[in-house]
């Protein structure tokens, strides 16, 4: 397993999809695009800029089931691609005893990002599907933009604030 690092949130331009880079700390510094869901995104952001809510989302109220049972969440492992979709698991201490869960990455992250949890790809999968991204290499021509997550974060404050009881009938 090779330590990753959360290098951006980015939507695609062709397709419009949000989704994740994923850095190898290490030269050659290697990044794993893993496309994932608008909401995911917005919890990747919202977690990654530690932006507190008054009523915890998903991801957080995940993290409090797991610390009420007295366990931590000590890694994410992003595992396997299979049939186009990517693999993840929790890896959970519990009183001393591991215990592995399996996630989805853009999940994985969310949690991951929230707590300090280092994340980890494998290696094979790393050298199969990473590629390396040089620094500066736009050019004006890239087909990814950065997403600016103040952006995500305000869009989605706004989301929130124009729901009506309503809108859940």
């Amino acid at each position: 397993m090779i330590e990753v690092e959360l290098a951006s949130v980015r939507v695609d331009i062709r397709t419009n999809t949000p989704l994740i880079l994923l850095r190898e700390l290490n030269d050659p510094h290697r990044s794993l695009p893993i496309f994932i869901g608008s909401s995911e995104a917005q919890a990747i952001a919202l977690g990654h800029q530690k932006v507190a809510s008054s009523r915890p989302l998903t991801h957080d109220l995940l993290l409090d089931v797991i610390a009420s049972y007295g366990g931590t969440l000590a890694r994410v492992d992003v595992t396997e691609l299979r049939d186009r979709n990517y693999f993840a698991e929790l890896v959970i201490y519990t009183e001393g005893v591991k215990k592995v869960v399996s996630a989805r990455p853009s999940d994985g992250v969310a949690l991951a990002v929230r707590v300090g949890a280092p994340i980890f790809v494998n290696e094979d999968l790393l050298a199969n599907e990473g590629v390396v991204i040089a620094e500066g290499d736009n050019d004006g021509e890239s087909d990814e933009i950065e997403v600016d997550e103040s952006d995500v974060i305000d869009d989605f404050r706004d989301f929130l604030n124009q729901l009506r009881p309503d809108d859940f009938s």
